[in-house]
């Protein structure tokens, strides 16, 4: 199958994203029932969790590794379809063995997912010239909200239910507008498989520089923090509505609809914010908010008062995931042949100087990016089991941890603004 326009290779990316969103949320506003089903506590979830990070891990690193041979499009598709497996297996689990195998292999598929289709948008973004990564995080955001709103439906159905949500990984696993190509071919940007990198002539463009890891590891900080934040939301939210409130069974969603509904807003109309008004003001005002956000969660009379925080939540912290990203790619791709840093563009995607800028190494970026992305997976492990190791006895206390740590964002926005992109 060959992409032959931008267009199709943005169609392959939304997919992707969506897929990941759509799934992880389902599994998410599940776990009050999956911890009842099984007879759960908070410890033994924090510690399921944490295996699950880790292997999210080690599929990122998996990732790194064979995109460099294979392709990040062909280990997409093998993350999506491991999700094909890991969700019935979690879902339809007969046993507790079977659901924690369930959930071993979701984390695996988990971290391929992610740092494949981060690889895929940030190239994409290089191709377009201009802020792709918030409205790709936009179209994780949809499937989380469409994932949300079917929980909200079926919160009173079997908990079988769930195992339906496997046809949409499979469905976008196999279908045409995302690649099937082998290492070498001539797909279409944004969305092939760099053929193996070579030796180039002494003639041809020169040895890159090494990568800055000084501004990726500030960038990675905010990404830490982000999923922290995001993770103890999304994990932790619908549990603390059912065990903190006694929330109805089928309203605990609630908990993550609104704050996905908020983040998409934002996220789609991410362009033309970070053009208007920039990368640094905009992160340092969601941090300011998220921490009242969160102080509003932790301190609710009622449940309704914690899904209001919730809701403007989801709008503050909505930017920091996919800036970071754009921000690694551009840092990776340092300067281009022709002299401009990557993302030094005008309003109409051509370099500041009017040359027309070289192809960034894509291996070099999806390398980096790779790498970034466990960036995510420590971000996690302080949401999702931090969140509730420290809030065993009270959750409240396990969201009042993140509503002082994400004001590290305020010093870190700087180091995401470096070389920002126009907006056509």
């Amino acid at each position: 199958m060959r992409i032959s326009s931008l267009t199709g290779a943005r169609i392959a990316v939304a997919a992707a994203f969506f897929a990941q969103g759509f799934v992880f949320i389902s599994l998410t506003t599940r776990l009050p029932r999956f911890l009842e089903q099984w007879g759960l506590d908070e410890v033994a979830l924090s510690l399921l969790l944490l295996m699950m990070v880790l292997l999210a891990g080690v599929g990122s690193l998996v990732a790194e590794r064979a995109a460099h041979r294979v392709g990040s499009a062909p280990m997409l598709r093998l993350g999506l379809a491991l999700m094909v497996v890991a969700v019935p297996a979690i879902t339809l689990a007969p046993a507790v063995g079977f659901f924690v195998g369930g959930v071993a292999l979701y984390g695996i598929a988990l971290g391929l997912v992610d740092a494949t289709s981060n690889m895929q948008a940030v190239d994409l973004e290089h191709r377009y010239g201009r802020p792709i990564l918030p409205s790709s995080h936009g179209y994780w955001t949809t499937g989380g909200i469409i994932a949300a709103a079917i929980a909200l439906a079926t919160g009173r159905l079997s908990p079988e239910v769930g195992a339906f949500v496997a046809v949409v990984p499979l469905a976008i696993a196999f279908a045409r507008f995302v690649p099937r190509v082998a290492p070498g071919a001539d797909v279409g940007p944004g969305v092939g498989v760099a053929p193996p990198h070579q030796a180039a002539p002494s003639d041809a463009a020169p040895v890159p520089a090494p990568v800055p890891w000084k501004p990726i590891w500030l960038v990675g900080a905010g990404l830490v923090v982000f999923y922290m934040v995001d993770t103890t939301a999304s994990t932790w939210g619908p549990v603390y509505l059912a065990r903190s409130f006694d929330a109805p069974g089928n309203l605990v969603a609630l908990a993550t609809f609104p704050y996905l509904v908020t983040s998409i807003v934002v996220r789609l109309a991410g362009g033309a914010l970070v053009t208007r008004f920039g990368v640094t003001p905009l992160l340092r005002i969601g941090a300011v908010v998220a921490s009242g956000a969160l102080a509003l969660v932790a301190l609710a009379p009622t449940w309704q008062v914690a899904v209001a925080g919730f809701t403007v939540l989801g709008a503050a912290v909505a930017l920091v995931a996919p800036l970071s990203f754009s921000a690694a790619g551009r840092i990776a791709a340092g300067p281009t042949a022709d002299g401009p840093a990557a993302g030094d563009a005008t309003t109409d995607g051509t370099p500041a100087d009017g040359t027309t800028s070289a192809e960034p190494d894509r291996a070099r970026t999806d390398a980096v990016i790779a790498r970034f992305n466990q960036f995510n997976y420590v971000g996690a492990l302080l949401g999702a089991v931090l969140t509730g190791f420290v809030g065993a006895d009270n959750l409240r206390l396990g969201f009042a941890l993140p509503a002082v740590l994400v004001l590290a964002l305020v010093p870190l926005a700087p180091a995401f603004a470096r070389g920002a992109l126009s907006r056509r």
